[in-house]
């Protein structure tokens, strides 16, 4: 019968001696160790001479819906070496460590919920039956023994979360000053590597160059060496501390963003029109207005009863022709980086799609498309960089994704350092996964 209830308790290295019920109904499980000597942890001398058996409340898994508490009896050995000024020591196996109150396998659980599944520390402490400090704990010396990152390596894609809500707080000693705007934000960088798992290999804090800088200097010059190309965000100050750590670093311009201006473009011609016309914002009685995402879609995906709603909005509400012209600006652009990778890119189809794209930016002569055709120019290198090697930010826009479910899940997070390390574990857990 014992061995059939160990067997079922299933504790590696632990035998159950007795059951009981409680007066609550819970059950009370007595068990001790298997291996009836141990080593001292101060001379090695193997002992089996055993001085005292103390009883010790220990948290294990759950098991089933009735609750269950884990009594352990531990031996205290007696050293038989004679020189060693332990004299005697407490017995401690893979489960439980020595001065540990909560098996392995718990807080093996309490990792994989936490970090694995992304669940709220405070749910699974309840679930565990203990307490959320205890639980915490257990997440920072997971933290610590985590494999850290595989660098170093090839590609990176850096882009900016933000870290917690805007606080308004006001200035000075008595907190009558003037109030003062805080929008934290925070840097990730992510392996973009194809050939390898990826992950979140570093946060920097806020979103200037300066950060990403400063967290460059801080990885050594191998990891610099080795970093070929970088994928980001049209942000200038991203660009410009790329340029100071990383010389020698391609910098790729995601290609999303760069199509996600031109549709704000149009959205912005849209909106002016309509307010040079009307007087008042777009309603739904404006096709423009009831059609506007229409305007927003690619348009060699456009239908044919799409497409005869777009001609009509063009005849009917757009009687300077400017929306029309903002929308083919469009259109050019997304045809410039459609034609993008090794095998797709060539300088003579692109340089031909970029000069139909800025010809019908000069002759729309709009102050939108003016813009939008300066910003091209500006990036332009970076962007070619996408033509060629068609290497996108994608992987990381989807931990950022990660990153934000992490702050929902924790309904935000006071202490910078518990996020950094929840998001920095998350990472570790599915790369190793």
């Amino acid at each position: 019968m014992e061995d059939r209830t160990s067997l079922l308790f299933a504790l590696p290295g632990y035998r159950v001696l007795d059951v009981a019920l409680g007066v609550d109904g819970g059950r009370e499980v007595l068990a001790e160790v298997v291996d009836s000597e141990g080593g001292c942890p101060a001379c090695g001398v193997v002992s089996s001479r055993v001085k005292d058996r103390p009883l010790s409340r220990v948290r294990d898994v759950p098991h089933g819906a009735v609750a269950l508490r884990l009594r352990v009896r531990k031996r205290r050995f007696v050293c038989l070496e004679a020189l060693c000024p332990r004299r005697s020591f407490t017995q401690a196996s893979a489960q439980l460590p020595a001065r540990s109150r909560v098996t392995t396998r718990l807080r093996e659980r309490v990792g994989a919920a936490v970090a694995g599944a992304n669940r709220a520390v405070s749910e699974v402490a309840a679930e565990c039956g203990i307490a959320w400090a205890t639980a915490h704990r257990i997440l920072v010396l997971a933290a610590a023994a985590a494999p850290g990152p595989a660098v170093p390596t090839a590609m990176i894609g850096i882009d900016e979360t933000r870290a917690r809500s805007v606080r308004w707080t006001r200035e000075g000693d008595d907190g009558t000053g003037p109030w003062r705007r805080s929008d934290p934000w925070m840097t990730s960088i992510v392996d973009l590597d194809p050939g390898r798992p990826g992950g979140i290999i570093g946060l920097a804090a806020g979103r200037s160059g300066a950060s990403v800088e400063a967290w460059m200097t801080l990885q050594g010059n191998d990891f610099r060496e080795a970093v070929r190309i970088v994928a980001i965000d049209p942000s200038a100050p991203y660009a410009s501390g790329i340029r100071r750590a990383l010389p020698g670093a391609r910098i790729v311009v995601d290609h999303f963003h760069v199509v996600m201006l031109a549709n704000q473009m149009v959205t912005d011609v849209r909106q002016r029109v309509s307010r040079d016309r009307h007087g008042r914002r777009g309603r739904k009685a404006d096709p423009s207005w009831a059609n506007r995402q229409l305007l927003l879609r690619a348009g060699d995906r456009l239908g044919e009863k799409a497409r005869a709603r777009l001609d009509a909005l063009f005849a009917t509400d757009d009687p300077t022709g400017e929306i029309a012209a903002a929308w083919q600006c469009k259109e050019l652009l997304r045809r410039l980086l459609a034609a993008h990778g090794p095998t797709l890119h060539s300088r003579h189809r692109t340089a031909h799609h970029l000069t139909r794209f800025l010809t019908a930016c000069a002759d729309a002569g709009l102050e939108e498309t003016t813009r939008l055709a300066t910003t091209v120019e500006r990036w332009w290198p970076e962007i070619e960089g996408f033509l060629e090697l068609g290497i996108t930010n994608a992987r990381t826009e989807g931990h950022n994704r990660v990153i934000k479910q992490i702050k929902r899940v924790g309904c935000g997070f006071r202490n910078q350092a518990n996020y950094e390390r929840r998001i920095m574990l998350h990472s570790a857990t599915r790369r190793a996964a």
